[in-house]
């Protein structure tokens, strides 16, 4: 049985990149950055000879998005004709729950973040929107009342080389 989430995981093509948005644009912080080989990679992602550069960020709670940029094999763009496709079957998205929506949309935008549309109202005391990071990986920003009002926090203790 699952005890808690550890962390989510994104593929990037360049990993400053991708840093500089998530901390600069979302409000991330950098939890630890890595130089991955070897046999116990290669076998957990099924490539031989696997070269990882991982970096893991966190949220203020805990939360950990892993970003991971293959270096060998070299990371592969995700077919043009499927980039845009959020109904299909596997595809995925991360929320983040955010201070000011509109704030950190803006942000993400001037940091090669790829619009789908504007933050909206979504029910009272709830805006959110879809948008995609510069990599094509779909993320949510949600802007709650009732959150601001009464933050939660889950803090993990994890392990980590």
């Amino acid at each position: 049985m699952a005890r808690s989430m550890y962390h989510t995981g994104f593929v990037v093509e360049d990993m400053d990149r991708a840093v500089k948005f998530y901390t600069d644009g979302v409000g991330l912080e950098i939890d630890a950055d890595m130089d991955l080989s070897g046999y116990g990679l290669e076998q957990v992602v099924g490539y031989d000879n696997a070269q990882i550069r991982a970096v893991m960020l966190k949220t203020h709670d805990g939360q950990i998005l892993e970003l991971l940029q293959y270096i060998e094999p070299k990371g592969q763009p995700r077919e043009q004709s499927q980039q845009y496709n959020r109904n299909m079957i596997g595809a995925a998205h991360l929320g983040f729950m955010v201070d000011d929506a509109e704030k950190s949309f803006k942000k993400c935008m001037e940091l090669g973040g790829q619009k789908l549309n504007p933050v909206v109202k979504v029910l009272d005391g709830l805006k959110a929107c879809y948008l995609q990071d510069p990599d094509g990986n779909w993320i949510e920003l949600v802007e709650d009342s009732v959150h601001k009002a009464n933050p939660f926090t889950i803090t993990q203790n994890r392990t980590r080389p």
